[in-house]
């Protein structure tokens, strides 16, 4: 035993002696050449991070078996990455054995030369990922996606035979859990559908930050994995990350969690909605499953039998034992959900759009079955307007994967941008809304891009005034038809007034053409009738001329401290609707006949409104000998009413193709009313001159006896 301690200390005495030859001829060599020093920077960077913590538990956790299993090996040890990427020789996309224990995540797992190739990932889901930076965040994503999707919860729930029972439990179905930090799966959305997706509901696409900061590396130094704040800062009031937590952007506007405060950070809406999850899981497991439950977010599995009731993992709860195993389809899907939106504490940044959405399904789909349901009514579910992601604005090229350049400036968000610097627009991807980027040059002072004139479909350039913000308003709110299209098109068919031509077809405004609206005669954006006057721009009041005068223009919400100014009762923004006020000095005209003067002008607009449908129904009918149904909803909208009901029935699919020049003015007439909600504000009395002047010319001198057309003020 004395022979094995000498050679064993013979060993280590040659092994010391060896490093200190080996330092000194380093030293010698240095004297020469020095050593890179951006090598020491980094090592002293990665050692003070949690990939470097030797005592962490993401590291130790297998060390009483030896080995790190196969399946976690990839994200917990350095030969597993390296396994995984296949630096190792072996297949690429598995781990083909276990890994050793002791180590943690090192340079040579990172920088191997395979995960330095990276330019995509496969997430849990199946789904294939392209990473817009490649490798440099791609080698984060390995890790960094979770470990189930919604697939993985669905197949679950088939196992159990629960897919059309979705409220009776099983103990064959237990939690599933997403694992720690799936911020990738977070990042990207319904396109890596980490959470879980609820069928027919639309969710956040990857969360389009802003241009230079969309992935891991843009927002975290990939050595010590802080967050860049200093970035950060530039458009944001930050010093720490703590304050990360507080931010607030003005496009998120909504008040997701219904506490009535839009001045939180977004982080605090997320941890309300979460609350309410978690009011409405244990409501449900009380009530319909019978058996109560809680929640310990620091001990496996997570979601524990609540034997005395408390609403607490508390006592001897928290044991593997006592491990909740009566889940439902349902209670299963929104208990992941609350999983993985905690686990992911960083998602407020990630894609806050897509852990709201999953929060507040999650919540919806649990009420159903509850007799006091978690109070939803002032929660919101998506962002409003420009930045709704559920629109079918931003969503109906989805199944393409391009938005088309006819469309693309108005409905992608970077097409505006692109068509403002080239004068022409060119396919985009589909985007989860507009962006900040949209309308903003600069992203750290928040200027807008200045446009002095804007073009509308009937040739007419028109303007609010040099650098007024809301000309950028007016490139896409102008509509994409105009009188002179639609004479074009009448020209084309050479046919007279009451022949139908089969070179016509319906000619649609498009949504939202409040600009057109707005400058009336100057955009002739609606039909109007030859030798007929119209009213040009509307002048409001002073200080309210303009889209972002009257309009927020993040949110689209009306200013209503402005408009409570000059009209009494309004407070709310659909007192806006009930407004009524003439001119100084002018006697107020009953436009619709009947009988009430005082009524609000909206309404004037909506009684000519029903009465041209009446006329365009009334004259398809009996002049051109096909009956005709209008769906607002539905593209062409115009559609044969087979039984001529006067509305579009189901199995009524056959588009309107018998038109006359008549039919055709007044139709495009009715749809430009209808798809400017907002007309009887922008221009009442433009509006209700053209639909007083289609109703004639569709109907003749009767359909208008009882109507008054409104004289040209402007």
């Amino acid at each position: 035993m004395r022979k094995y301690h000498l050679v064993a200390l013979l060993g280590v005495l040659l092994v010391a002696a060896g490093f200190v030859l080996l330092t000194q001829s380093r030293a010698l060599a240095q004297d020469e050449m020095e050593e890179p020093p951006y090598l020491a920077e980094y090592y002293n960077a990665w050692v003070e991070s949690a990939h470097a913590d030797a005592d962490a538990e993401a590291f130790n956790h297998w060390n009483d078996e030896g080995e790190v299993e196969a399946d976690c090996a990839q994200c917990h040890s350095t030969p597993g990455y390296r396994d995984y990427v296949g630096q190792d020789g072996s297949e690429a996309g598995v781990v083909d054995a276990p890994a050793p224990i002791g180590t943690v995540i090192t340079c040579d797992a990172c920088h191997a030369p395979n995960a330095v190739a990276l330019t995509s990932v496969t997430f849990p889901s199946g789904a294939v990922v392209d990473i817009p930076d490649g490798s440099r965040s791609g080698r984060c994503m390995v890790c960094h996606q979770g470990r189930a999707s919604t697939n993985t919860v669905n197949d679950a729930i088939a196992a159990a035979g629960l897919t059309d029972d979705p409220n009776t439990p099983s103990d064959q179905l237990g939690f599933i859990n997403v694992h720690y930090y799936a911020a990738a799966a977070s990042l990207f959305g319904s396109e890596a559908h980490g959470g879980y997706e609820y069928e027919g509901m639309v969710y956040q696409l990857p969360n389009e930050h802003v241009p230079g900061l969309q992935t891991c590396a843009d927002c975290h130094n990939p050595h010590t994995l802080e967050i860049k704040v200093d970035v950060c800062a530039e458009c944001h009031e930050v010093e720490t990350q703590e304050d990360l937590m507080y931010i607030r952007m003005p496009g998120s506007s909504a008040d997701y969690d219904g506490d009535e405060d839009i001045d939180e950070g977004i982080a605090e809406e997320i941890e309300g909605l979460q609350e309410m999850l978690l009011e409405a899981i244990q409501s449900y497991a009380d009530e319909v499953v019978g058996t109560p439950i809680a929640y310990d977010p620091a001990t496996y599995p997570y979601f524990f039998v609540d034997t005395d009731g408390d609403g607490e993992v508390s006592g001897d709860e928290g044991t593997f034992a006592n491990g909740y195993k009566a889940f439902t389809a349902n209670l299963l899907k929104a208990a992941y959900n609350y999983q993985f939106t905690v686990k992911d504490p960083g998602g407020f940044a990630h894609n806050p759009t897509y852990h709201i959405e999953l929060l507040f399904d999650s919540i919806a789909s649990l009420n159903v079955e509850l007799s006091d349901p978690v109070d939803l009514t002032y929660a919101t579910r998506t962002d409003p307007g420009h930045f709704d992601v559920t629109a079918e604005a931003f969503r109906h090229w989805d199944a393409d994967g391009v938005v088309p350049g006819t469309c693309a400036k108005c409905h992608s968000s970077e097409g505006l941008p692109i068509f403002l610097e080239n004068g022409v627009a060119i396919n985009e991807a589909p985007s989860n809304s507009l962006a900040c980027s949209t309308c903003h040059d600069s992203l750290s002072e928040f200027t807008r891009y200045q446009v002095a004139e804007v073009p509308f479909p009937s040739g007419a350039t028109l303007s609010f005034g040099e650098g007024e913000d809301a000309n950028l308003c007016i490139e896409c709110h102008q509509g994409r038809e105009s009188t002179v299209s639609v004479n074009a098109a009448i020209g084309r068919a050479g046919v007279g007034p009451n022949e139908v031509s089969d070179a016509l077809a319906f000619r649609n405004v498009h949504y939202f053409a409040a600009g057109a609206t707005l400058f009336g005669n100057e955009a002739q954006g609606a039909y109007q009738f030859e030798g007929k006057e119209y009213d040009g721009r509307f002048m409001h009041a002073e200080e309210v001329q303009t889209c972002v005068d009257c309009h927020r223009p993040h949110s689209g919400d009306f200013r209503v401290n402005l408009c409570a100014d000059c009209h009494e009762d309004v407070e709310e923004q659909e007192d806006v609707l009930f407004i009524r006020q003439e001119p100084e000095d002018v006697e107020a005209i009953d436009y619709d006949g009947d009988g009430d003067a005082e009524e609000p002008i909206r309404d004037e607009v909506m009684a000519l409104e029903e009465a041209l449908l009446v006329e365009i129904q009334k004259y398809a009918t009996e002049t051109v000998g096909t009956s005709i149904a209008y769906n607002s909803a539905a593209y062409p909208y115009f559609f044969v009413d087979a039984n001529s009901n006067g509305v579009v029935d189901e199995g009524e699919a056959d588009r309107y193709a018998t038109w006359t020049p008549t039919l055709l003015q007044a139709a495009y007439n009715y749809q430009y009313i209808q798809k400017d909600p907002g007309v009887f504000a922008h221009n009442g009395d433009y509006a209700l001159q053209i639909l007083y002047d289609s109703l004639e010319a569709v109907g003749g001198p009767a359909a208008v006896e009882s109507f008054t057309r409104p004289p040209v003020r402007y």
